[in-house]
């Protein structure tokens, strides 16, 4: 087999692979092999259908007689009858050059395929590396909180129901604690969803929003932390401290069913008490 020209070295990866090629044109490819990231992509590929081609070109042409002739007692030599004769499989010869180039362009595009999802992966990471610092600035912006904390963006569920979904809305404030509370009311068919903003509190506390009913039932809505700065402070250091507290959740009770809201704390402190 003799090469000629570029397009025939690139043909030879399959004969390469199965060592027919005679010596000059191994070298020939070997020294083409070393500068041709083609070909080598090709040779990886290809090296493991190796094993099945060399089968499939060293497979043996079955023998006119078959052992079970032999057993039944024919004569050696003798022609089977037709109703005796084995059914052989049809075993294919090597592969055409056809076929060949066929396997490594697939292999080919495989690849190919692998490095565009791989580049499409990488763009979505960088993405998300560049979003990362703008949401990060979007929750802590202006120092807002000291360092190491993270408050609610300004646009949380909490408040966005606050101030848009919550049609009735009940509000008090402590004389001693000066604790200001408003709770934003909505009927559910589950019972009632309940926001609360909360301003003149600070920390650090745990607290919780306690819906009681008529009959003196008592159901927590939702519970919260306090940070030392504190929330809806007008002196406070911050944005994050000078700015209220948004949070909200839902009672089983029916909304007729609610006597009163209560802000307490974990230790069973009460810091207001808002009439529904």
């Amino acid at each position: 087999m003799t090469m000629r020209g570029q397009d025939s070295i690139h043909d030879a990866v399959g004969a390469y692979v199965l060592g027919v090629l005679d010596d000059a044109d191994v070298s020939a490819f070997e020294a083409h092999l070393a500068g041709c990231d083609i070909c080598a992509v090709h040779v990886e590929e290809f090296s493991g259908l190796e094993p099945m081609l060399a089968a499939l070109a060293d497979a043996p042409v079955p023998p006119a007689a078959s052992p079970l002739l032999r057993r039944v007692g024919a004569p050696a030599g003798a022609s089977p009858p037709p109703h005796l004769l084995p059914v052989l499989p049809v075993l294919p010869g090597p592969p055409g050059p056809r076929v060949l180039g066929g396997v490594l362009d697939e292999v080919a595009g495989q690849r190919a395929a692998r490095r565009r999802r791989g580049r499409y992966l990488v763009a979505a990471a960088a993405a998300l590396v560049v979003a990362v610092p703008v949401t990060t600035y979007a929750l802590i912006r202006d120092g807002d909180a000291p360092k190491g904390s993270v408050e609610a963006h300004p646009t949380s569920p909490a408040e966005d129901a606050f101030f848009h979904h919550m049609p009735e809305k009940v509000r008090a404030t402590d004389p001693t604690t000066r604790v200001s509370a408003t709770v934003g009311l909505e009927k559910k068919g589950w019972g009632t969803h309940a926001v609360l903003e909360l301003k003149g509190v600070k920390g650090p506390l745990k607290c919780n929003l306690v819906a009681v009913s008529k009959t003196g039932e008592e159901e927590v809505i939702t519970s919260w932390s306090v940070p030392r700065w504190g929330y809806g402070i007008p002196d406070g250091p911050s944005d994050a401290s000078k700015a209220p507290l948004y949070v909200h959740g839902g009672a089983a009770m029916a909304r007729e069913d609610i006597d009163r809201f209560e802000v307490r704390t974990f230790d069973n402190q009460k810091l207001v008490e808002i009439d529904a």
